[in-house]
């Protein structure tokens, strides 16, 4: 029997990079595609490179049958060559040749979702690949790193009838029938990119398709595939797809260069899509979108994916990473850059407070446990595992500080100058502050701290206001996090401030002093004296979240009402209500009641925004929300789940009875007729009417009839579930039958049907640790499909603070059986799972001795993959 250890990778170190001693200047593949067994035809055309001391040829490969290599023609012998388990050896290959290499692979038994394998089943289904980050290795021989680029050559044959479709990254190159009703199709890729880039799709598939000129004058198709009960609710996403050609030309001057652009729809792929050169392949989660159907979160998500995915083109292909070190270069960017895209396309406030919310939730929470790493981590053992919250969301933070810091056309001309230096070439984190700071005559080398750095900076806020000198002055101090161990250099930090009166009239700031409303903080503390001023004005810090730090909570409450009521900044005006919300929470948990000034406060400033028409309902709906359980506890130092629960029922319940009349009165205002349509105004006033919905369930049962009613008369997906999950979670008797009753209308929908999974898992009751058991063996359940794991089991450990914290300690048995289930088949999907454990060192001892108990139960598994190790071992400290 294997042991855990045997799986292991060893760890791979930044500090140890070298280039490849070889190139691969072109590849040829020839697929003979079949379900079970794929035969594969690869010529390298390869070449040492002269500037790096020799090494022989080392080719990456794993679960690879190899039956023939040849170098320039010539047949080798066993002998020849040495191979392992991960790699193919070639010594006698000494200069420019071409390595030949007949193989044969089976995508059918390939459950990993990485490589080539089957979406579906066998007679129905389809084959995909998937590469990034070491997914080509499992389907062909090559040097699998990013910073090895090769122009691509790919001829697919296949049976005409069971594969009628068939892509490929690139250009098309032509196509024809073969003997046997077989055909074939091939594609050329002449840009030089990574193999982890690479695609192919074969299979029954649909299309709908449109145009787009760019402003090069090249043609470009454009086409959605799909399986044919789902290619009828693509519009959107082409309608989006069109949007992101058109506003990254008009935003960044960045036009594509291909003949087509081809996005593919899978229900089975383990993220949420991928960017491969000219053919993207997309978890069906975030392409596929109809008013029955999805939510109107669905359209935004999917209006964000496919920005996101296409941005890669310049910011991830065309420009790709040196190493899987810089995987924020081109994440962390595309990040911001999808974000800018949605802002300017729906709601900025919306998404800016989203952002942040998620950034509070799991990033933060990262950097504060076990699992904490820098943006660039210095060393990994499964890259897999650092497609983090920290890489994305906070790599977005470090480019958005950017942004704020050189101003809109600044950040444009760095990022050209970036792209007209770099494009075609593998780079790092270096060469793009370079590229910025050459654009703009600045030195950004301190922004690597940015980077380097693990944990979440304080920055504390401090005012004082002299009387008889009319001067207020700000300083600004900012500390390491606390878990910092080592030395600790002063961030580059971009402070956005505005002054306010106690009557909530801006005032005016000199622009010398405060340069578009923007102080960078650059040492560990500075300050700065507004004159003039007859009273001390209240400060609104950090406007737009312009940093990921932590702001120091010192704030009075009589100063956040100010904001919350006036400020003019839709984020920080959200930002204010909020974090008198969380006082008011800390309040309620330690001494069993808020503090009745700020409560009124906080209640007398949401009434005013109920009261205004003019306000933006999907920033009301969120300026309504009080902070999920997990984020209300990220702060502490100490966590119990039972307290943190009472608390936020308590808070919440005041603010639904004392707003009773006002809420009632804006659903009512708000009906069907002002909330048609799937436009974002029309779906920012549903968000407002369904949060509404929300509050008046928790302020009286008697609105329970009103969410019957929306339930039974909805026409949309998001006011069907509103009212299914208000019903559900206030614990109706017949809770059971309406669930039974929507599950029988959205049958053999696999999108919707995760969210009933998710609509359960989310339920706080003590039943659910049971049904969510139960709901594992439901026939709708698939341990093979992610979106059924997540929806079911990641709901509920990450999203259902009490049902997951059961006392008796089932949840956390709950999850550490489904992690090695799925680790036999999908270790990514197990690992991803295990991160739910990352905070266990932070809760009360009882709590927290059983995750550790368990935790150590799925490290003791024999057969534990490298993936759910490296997380598993990780959160327990554990080498």
């Amino acid at each position: 029997m294997n042991r855990a250890e045997d799986n292991l990778k060893p760890t791979i170190h930044l500090a140890d990079y070298r280039p490849s001693a070889w190139r691969v200047d072109h590849v040829e593949l020839e697929f003979d595609l079949d379900v079970e067994s794929t035969a594969v035809l690869t010529r390298l055309h390869v070449r040492r490179d002269a500037t790096i001391a020799a090494q022989p040829l080392r080719l990456d490969g794993e679960s690879i049958d190899l039956l023939e290599v040849r170098v320039d023609g010539q047949r080798l012998r066993h002998a020849d060559y040495t191979r392992d388990r991960t790699s193919l050896t070639l010594p006698a290959v000494e200069g420019p040749s071409i390595v030949e290499l007949r193989s044969r692979i089976r995508p059918r038994a390939n459950t990993l979702l990485q490589g080539l394998y089957l979406s579906g089943s066998s007679e129905n289904g389809f084959l995909l690949t998937q590469c990034e980050a070491e997914g080509f290795r499992r389907i062909s021989w090559h040097i699998d790193r990013p910073d090895v680029l090769s122009t691509y050559r790919v001829l697919l044959r296949a049976d005409r009838e069971r594969f009628p479709v068939l892509l490929a990254g690139g250009n098309a190159d032509g196509a024809g029938f073969l003997d046997g009703g077989r055909h074939w199709a091939c594609y050329l890729d002449p840009q030089p990119r990574p193999s982890y880039l690479f695609a192919l799709v074969a299979g029954r598939l649909q299309s709908i398709e449109d145009v787009f000129v760019t402003a090069e004058g090249l043609r470009v198709r454009i086409v959605i595939w799909a399986q044919a009960d789902a290619i009828s609710r693509c519009e959107h996403a082409l309608k989006c797809l069109m949007s992101a050609f058109a506003w990254d030309e008009q935003r960044f001057g960045r036009s594509y260069r291909l003949d087509a652009f081809h996005v593919v729809a899978t229900h089975d792929f383990a993220m949420g899509a991928m960017e491969n050169t000219g053919l993207n392949i997309f978890n069906t989660k975030y392409l596929l979108a109809d008013p029955e159907h999805a939510t109107d979160d669905d359209y935004r998500h999917v209006l964000a994916v496919v920005g996101h995915e296409y941005f890669h083109n310049w910011t991830g292909n065309r420009v790709t990473c040196r190493d899987w070190f810089q995987l924020s270069l081109k994440e962390g960017l595309t990040v911001y850059r999808e974000q800018e895209f949605e802002s300017d396309l729906a709601s900025r406030t919306l998404r800016r407070i989203e952002d942040v919310r998620t950034l509070w939730r799991v990033q933060f929470g990262e950097d504060a446990g076990p699992l904490a790493h820098p943006v660039r981590p210095s060393e990994y053992s499964e890259i897999n595992n650092f497609y983090t919250a920290t890489v994305y969301d906070k790599g977005a933070e470090i480019v958005r500080m950017l942004a704020t810091l050189l101003g809109r056309e600044g950040f444009r001309r760095g990022l050209d100058l970036y792209f007209d230096r770099h494009d075609g070439q593998a780079v790092t984190v270096e060469d793009f502050l370079a590229a910025l700071g050459d654009a703009n005559g600045r030195d950004l080398t301190t922004w690597l701290r940015w980077y380097q750095h693990a944990g979440t900076p304080r920055l504390e806020a401090r005012g004082t206001y002299d009387a008889t000198a009319r001067r207020y002055t700000l300083t600004l101090v900012q500390h390491a996090p606390s878990a910092h161990q080592g030395v600790w250099e002063p961030l580059p930090i971009p402070v956005s401030l505005a002054l306010f009166d106690r009557e909530g009239n801006a005032l005016a700031l000199d622009a010398d002093q405060v340069p578009d409303g923007v102080l960078l903080l650059d040492a560990r503390e500075a300050s700065v004296c507004f004159d003039g001023l007859d009273a001390a004005p209240v400060p609104s810090v950090l406007r737009g979240f312009s940093a990921p730090v932590r702001l120091d909570g010192s704030s009075s409450s009589r100063d956040l009402v100010v904001l919350a009521t006036h400020e003019t900044d839709g984020f920080n005006r959200w930002f204010a209500a909020d974090s008198l919300a969380r006082q008011l929470f800390v309040e309620t948990l330690a001494r069993g009641r808020p503090d009745a000034g700020a409560l009124a406060g906080w209640i007398g400033a949401l009434r005013r925004a109920l009261a205004d028409a003019d306000f933006d309902p999907a920033t009301l709906a969120e300026l309504l929300t009080v902070a999920d359980e997990g984020t209300l506890a990220e702060t502490l130092t100490e966590i119990d789940v039972d307290a943190v629960h009472r608390a936020r029922n308590q808070l919440q319940l005041m603010l639904a009875h004392a707003l009773e009349t006002e809420l009632d009165a804006c659903h009512h205002r708000l009906r069907d007729a002002a909330t048609a349509g799937m436009q974002p105004a029309a779906q920012g006033r549903r968000r407002l009417r369904n949060r509404c919905l929300q509050l008046l369930c928790v302020a009286h049962a008697r609105h329970l009839d009103r969410a019957r009613a929306q339930l039974a008369a909805a026409t949309t997906l998001s006011d069907q579930l509103a009212a299914l999950t208000a019903l559900v979670h206030a614990g109706v008797t017949d809770a059971q039958a309406l669930l039974d009753g929507f599950a029988q209308q959205h049958a053999g929908d696999e999108l919707v049907l995760d969210k009933w999974f998710a609509v359960q898992a989310t339920d706080p009751a003590v039943a659910t640790l049971a049904r969510v058991d139960a709901l594992s063996r439901h026939r709708a359940f698939r341990w093979d499909n992610p979106n059924k794991v997540y929806a079911l089991l990641m709901s509920f450990a990450s999203r259902n603070a009490t049902a997951f914290h059961d006392i008796g300690g089932g949840g956390y048995r709950l999850l550490g059986d489904a992690i090695l289930k799925l680790d036999a088949q999908t270790p990514q999907v197990a690992a991803r799972l295990a991160t739910a454990f990352g905070a266990w060192q932070r809760h009360e001892p009882l709590r927290r001795a059983l995750m550790h108990a368990e935790l150590l139960r799925i490290a003791a598994s024999p057969s534990l993959s490298a993936d759910a190790g490296d997380i598993v071992r990780r959160t327990l400290g554990t080498p």
